[in-house]
């Protein structure tokens, strides 16, 4: 595989378009990354099953660097809860680890395809119906809080996600006000995609290189070209959705993971 000025412009792209997702949407920006470097790696010869598996654990690894740039921000507009920060990011490092050092190295690749499409389909279909919750209804405490962000995190490690999938649809459940369960999703992105690397290097330690560049699961070059990209696109992505009317930002946020979830249900029985 060489790495040459079409491979830096797909991945230039690539890191734009999520940096401004991640912003906008409060995802760490994997949903959009994992289908196209899935598609990228793919059409460079990497086997399909492996190329799934790479791309998901690169794509959580530049979310470490787009979830802060994202968090900061949203926090300079003053729309992170830090209380429900702290309440679900442990349990999103214990499942995080179990997911990323664990399951994810026994899953295979169409599984994983799969998984992906299934989930944020279901994502999608909440988001789209707006269903107002019961106004009594609230966040859980401290227990629940924590058993949520185990299940946020185990399921963003198998499919290289910041979790804003499931994260922004459950605060919403619970009448946090979208703009703040945007903004404080972009805050757990940080805990869960380092909670994941973490897992994704000690499964893939004794991985030989797919290709040049490549280090267990991760792709380096991707991850560094990507994160530059991404980092610089957040803010922007952030101060649109602060802007933006909450009916519009359901809609589009629907229409991404539609078409996500049809891309990857197509690689999964390719």
């Amino acid at each position: 595989m060489e790495f040459g000025v079409l491979l830096v412009a797909e991945l230039i792209a690539l890191g734009v378009a999520t940096g401004f997702v991640a912003g906008l949407l409060g995802v760490g920006g994997g949903m959009t990354m994992v289908p196209f470097l899935t598609a990228i790696l793919s059409q460079r010869g990497v086997e399909p099953g492996l190329a799934v598996k790479m791309a998901i654990a690169t794509s959580m690894a530049t979310i470490v660097f787009t979830s802060l740039s994202s968090m900061r921000a949203h926090h300079r507009h003053g729309a992170v809860r830090w209380d429900y920060v702290r309440g679900i990011a442990p349990g999103i490092v214990l499942g995080g680890l179990a997911s990323g050092a664990g399951v994810f190295a026994l899953a295979k690749g169409r599984g994983l395809a799969l998984f992906f499409a299934v989930f944020i389909g279901v994502s999608a279909v909440q988001m789209l119906r707006g269903t107002q919750p019961r106004a009594s209804r609230a966040m859980p405490g401290a227990a629940g809080q924590a058993a949520v962000g185990s299940g946020i995190g185990l399921v963003s490690g198998l499919l290289g996600a910041g979790g804003g999938f499931l994260s922004v649809p459950f605060m919403s459940w619970c009448n946090v006000p979208l703009r703040q369960a945007i903004a404080t999703s972009a805050a757990l992105g940080f805990p869960i995609a380092l909670a994941n690397v973490a897992g994704y290097l000690i499964a893939g330690r004794a991985l030989p290189p797919a290709l040049p560049g490549a280090f267990g699961y991760l792709y380096l070059p991707a991850l560094v070209i990507v994160s530059a990209a991404s980092v610089t696109l957040a803010p922007v992505g952030a101060r649109a959705a602060q802007r933006m009317d909450q009916r519009r930002l359901r809609r589009i946020f629907a229409v991404l993971l539609f078409s996500l979830a049809g891309y990857m249900a197509t690689r999964a029985f390719a």
